[in-house]
């Protein structure tokens, strides 16, 4: 049994969200429901996509993901036990954060994903060109609606998520109930300004990139030839600090008989503050090392030396 976390009222999350951008991406129809499938088997019930995965990709023109989780959904029984979360701002079709575009592509995700309601909708990407204020309304405006049951905020400085919340405040909106960062054992600058912000106001924290690319899974070593779309994004961790890190997540996970991006997930979600490090697999085989995380628990010496090693 995977307890949940409580992140708004009504909705709880499994300590591990699954990140869907590799869906229709580097994942196909049938991988991407079989990785479904496996999470949700093992206790998850938090789904992280968004309206622009994977317009990057070959062929595509966003929406792919949702449109595979959709089909996964169709004829399930467990919608209500599901947290879906999708984002609007990047798709190449509703760019931005105007009333109207936030308007538009709400309908769109929750035509492709085929459900009446989304559990989170988050704003993906600041932008400057929209006058704050008037995002929040149409985002508060959709919880009234019906269309979203809460919102997020994603990729915003700490400077402009506290000037939202005081918006939020003053005008009465429905308030944001959880950030998502780039957070994990080798990326740990919001613990300066966002992670403070978050807990002062209750706000729920769910990382992304909480393998570093990959890094984390300790797969990667200086010299070796890795096949992954996201490797040369890895170089950077290739060092010193890195090396230091990944020794000790190793070492760590040696001692649990578990894979290292098992404690990588693990020491996120034991974070204050942390509700659901975000993590995707492309196949069944880099799904169960995501799923293990869910039941691991970290000794305070453990914490303590992921804490040292990945000072810096």
């Amino acid at each position: 049994m995977v307890a949940k976390r409580t992140i708004a009222p009504g909705i709880a999350v499994s300590p591990l969200a699954l990140g869907t951008n590799v869906f229709g991406w580097t994942a196909d129809t049938e991988t991407s429901h079989a990785v479904l499938d496996g999470y949700v088997a093992a206790g998850g019930n938090f789904l992280d996509t968004a309206d622009s995965y994977s317009f990057w990709a070959e062929g595509n023109t966003g929406g792919e993901s949702e449109t595979i989780i959709s089909k996964w959904l169709a004829g399930r029984s467990d919608r209500d036990d599901l947290v879906i979360a999708t984002k609007v701002s990047h798709h190449p079709q509703f760019a931005g954060m105007a009333p109207e575009t936030i308007r538009a592509a709400i309908d769109a995700s929750l035509t492709r994903l085929d459900i009446d309601t989304v559990d989170i909708y988050y704003a993906h990407f600041d932008d400057p060109t929209a006058p704050l204020i008037e995002s929040i309304a149409a985002l508060s405006e959709l919880v009234d609606q019906g269309k979203i049951r809460s919102i997020g905020i994603s990729n915003y400085t700490a400077a402009r998520i506290k000037e939202w919340l005081d918006i939020t405040a003053r005008e009465g909106f429905h308030p944001p109930v959880v950030i998502e960062p780039q957070y994990n054992l080798v990326e740990r600058g919001i613990e300066a300004d966002i992670l403070p912000l978050a807990r002062t106001h209750g706000l729920a924290v769910v990382p992304y990139y909480s393998l570093a690319h990959g890094f984390l899974t300790g797969k990667y070593d200086d010299g070796e030839e890795i096949e992954s779309p996201r490797a040369p994004d890895v170089a950077k961790y290739l060092n010193a600090h890195g090396r230091k890190v990944i020794d000790a997540v190793k070492s760590i996970a040696d001692e649990h008989s578990t894979q290292p991006a098992s404690i990588a997930l693990a020491w996120l979600a034991a974070q204050n503050g942390v509700a659901a490090p975000i993590a995707s697999a492309r196949t069944t085989d880099q799904l169960s090392p995501l799923v293990e995380s869910m039941q691991i628990q970290l000794t305070t010496k453990d914490l303590q030396l992921l804490d040292e090693a990945s000072q810096l």
